[in-house]
């Protein structure tokens, strides 16, 4: 059996199993019931707060083959595949790593395709605040006229060093 790092292992699986985020879960699972989703989402919070993990779970209930209500189902195809890692309609990228402008162009060459199996093409960049101001802009570019199989997830704890036109 693999080592699993506790916080994976642990890692809520639905919106009901989230702790300490009531109004971040409440303000998405309305979107999701009443069908308001946006193409594009900014999670600010300290380290740990539970942004990837939200993050996940919207791409999963957006995915879903067999949403109950709000909350993913975690056994069709697309919760499988987003639970195990191996959802390629699913891309996060760790702008702390990934943070120039070479990376957000490759980004855009892969938003190009509409997704493979799922509805929904789901970005999450993590650590958003960290990408160059070049990569900024040109994702910036991308968010104001994304295709409607789109959605962005960025995620920060530093919200206030993103560009403002990213952030308002």
């Amino acid at each position: 059996m693999a080592n699993l790092v506790l916080y994976r292992k642990y890692r809520p699986k639905s919106f009901s199993e989230v702790v300490g985020q009531e109004h971040i879960v409440q303000t998405i699972t309305n979107e999701i019931a009443n069908d308001l989703l946006s193409h594009c989402y900014l999670f600010s919070g300290p380290k740990g707060s539970g942004k990837t993990t939200i993050a996940r779970l919207l791409a999963k209930a957006i995915n879903c083959e067999n949403l109950q209500g709000f909350e993913p189902c975690n056994k069709c195809q697309s919760c499988m595949e987003i639970n195990s890692g191996r959802a390629i309609d699913l891309v996060e990228i760790d702008a702390a790593s990934n943070r120039g402008i070479d990376d957000i162009r490759e980004l855009k060459e892969g938003i190009r395709f509409s997704p493979t199996r799922m509805k929904y093409k789901v970005f999450i960049i993590d650590e958003s605040h960290q990408l160059s101001r070049d990569a900024a802009n040109a994702l910036l570019k991308m968010l104001e006229e994304p295709p409607s199989f789109a959605v962005f997830v960025l995620a920060t704890t530093e919200a206030h060093k993103m560009i403002p036109t990213i952030s308002s």
